[in-house]
């Protein structure tokens, strides 16, 4: 008997070394004046299954995908999280985890402290009026400052993100209480005009992008529309319900969106660039590669 083996799927040239992946929409936050993903208490999970997001895992590690990235939204709110973690331990892929922290359960503790997850998290004052102010959450300055030591006790790695959201917003003094605490990750970054940022303000454009996104770095969003970062959000340039990875990668659609978006001023970008070091969820690190900031008012 003879078998004919079907030839292998090309991997397409736009594949992402990393894939965020934002699982859901809801959050115990309300951060009115920065969020890009306008996320929230009363925010869903999606449209997106987990048997979805679980074959999207499978096919990014078919495609040469090293890490993803589990956002949010909180994306340890979404009920199936930790299966979805484990899904991609066990496709090969490392996993991110940007969590704000605010609660921690003790599965997940454990969770994050294995081989292949890294966690990240949000900071932005050192002072609990003036962090509470962004997140909308009185008591979060505490709850998140806690289980950031509560994680280095652990010696579970922690990378924090400090966006400079309002005025005097104490960041300068934020960065030194994390330094004080033992924390050596700390990346700072403006706001950028997507999300809540640009209401009121103006629409999102790709001045506000570093450059890098669509260039080893994509997004699927909780409605399965795929973007080439997740505050490219307003760059859809596929949908993964109905469709593969590999589908959207070579598509036109895709291949224009990348097109559309300014060369970043630095190449290679520097260390503390947000495709670099995965911590795009405050809105990267790079500047803008227009060289224009972003602004916003609360």
């Amino acid at each position: 008997m003879t078998v004919t083996l079907e030839p292998p799927v090309a991997k397409p040239p736009n594949a992402p070394e990393l894939l965020e992946l934002e699982i859901t929409r809801r959050c115990q936050l309300t951060c009115r004046s920065h969020c890009y993903a306008e996320a929230g208490p009363t925010q869903g999970h999606g449209t997106m299954t987990t048997d979805e997001w679980k074959r999207i895992i499978s096919e990014a590690a078919a495609l040469g995908t090293e890490r993803i990235q589990l956002i949010g939204g909180e994306p340890t709110l979404h009920p199936d999280f930790a299966e979805l973690v484990e899904h991609a331990l066990a496709s090969g892929l490392k996993v991110l985890v940007y969590s704000n922290l605010y609660h921690v359960r003790a599965e997940h503790w454990e969770l994050f402290a294995r081989p292949g997850v890294s966690l990240a998290t949000s900071y932005y004052a050192d002072t609990d009026d003036g962090h509470d102010q962004v997140t909308g959450r009185t008591g979060s300055h505490a709850a998140t400052r806690a289980n950031i030591i509560e994680a280095h006790r652990r010696g579970i790695h922690v990378r924090v993100g400090i966006v400079d959201v309002l005025e005097r917003q104490r960041v300068a003094e934020a960065r030194a209480d994390l330094q004080s605490l033992g924390i050596t990750d700390i990346h700072t970054d403006r706001v950028r005009a997507v999300g809540n940022a640009a209401k009121g303000t103006t629409l999102p454009s790709t001045s506000a992008l570093c450059g890098r996104c669509a260039n080893g770095i994509a997004a699927v969003l909780s409605d399965g529309t795929v973007t080439p970062c997740v505050l490219g959000r307003f760059l859809p340039a596929g949908h993964v319900q109905g469709n593969t990875l590999h589908g959207v990668f070579s598509s036109p659609s895709w291949r224009q969106v990348a097109a559309s978006i300014p060369a970043s001023r630095h190449d290679p970008c520097g260390p503390d660039c947000g495709p670099n070091d995965d911590s795009c969820k405050g809105g990267g690190t790079c500047d803008p590669a227009s060289g224009l900031t972003a602004t916003t008012t609360d």
